[in-house]
């Protein structure tokens, strides 16, 4: 048994089921924060669930379509660029929590939330686990269908916005990122709160 279940396994032993909590795209310049929560089946373990950052993205691919096809529950939630802008990425993330929590429905599940805050208003019990997708096998889960919805989320949007590469960058601030922002603005995923959208759209205007 991997470490990641071994560390799940040990909450279930309290608790009637978990529901694994995390995010991809927090730090990117465009497009949503995505969050997801999903409640794995333990009866079938997936080998090869990790962080999705350890993951090549073939194999993150793979384990979503694995994930995906045998969780108990799972939601993908995205909050986009505007109630960034209006709330902060923080009130963002934590908004995608409980909306990804609230859309599973399971009652007395215990939702193991990666990082260190945790969203007020949840109707389930929670704890924050501190580098949770390194230690919990649901986290782990919920890191990988994050990032995989948010990167093919992001390719689509690709041929709408050619400027920006978002097929390769996926939104997040590489030198050819802000040298497209500089020369052509901004278009309406970035996120104008952040800098250095917030320059740029600034020096422009």
């Amino acid at each position: 048994m991997s470490p990641l279940y071994a560390f799940d396994l040990e909450f279930l032993a309290h608790n009637p089921r978990l529901i694994g909590i995390d995010e991809a795209g927090r730090g990117a310049l465009a497009g949503p924060v995505v969050v997801a929560a999903v409640s794995l089946d333990y009866s079938l373990p997936l080998a090869g669930i990790n962080d999705s950052k350890k993951l090549t993205a073939l194999k993150r691919e793979k384990l979503f379509d694995l994930i995906t096809g045998t969780a108990l529950a799972y939601s993908i939630v995205e909050i986009g660029a505007d109630f960034i802008d209006a709330h902060n990425i923080l009130q963002a993330t934590l908004r995608g929590m409980r909306d990804a929590v609230a859309a599973l429905a399971l009652e007395g599940a215990l939702c193991l939330i990666d990082g260190n805050q945790l969203p007020s208003g949840l109707k389930n019990p929670a704890q924050t686990v501190i580098h949770g997708d390194n230690l919990s096998a649901c986290i782990a889960a919920a890191s990988i269908l994050a990032k995989v919805h948010r990167d093919r989320l992001m390719r689509s949007h690709d041929p709408l916005y050619p400027l920006y590469g978002f097929a390769q960058n996926k939104g997040y601030g590489t030198a050819k990122h802000l040298q497209a922002l500089w020369e052509n603005g901004c278009c309406e995923l970035h996120r104008k709160s952040f800098y250095p959208v917030s320059a740029i759209t600034s020096s422009q205007n």
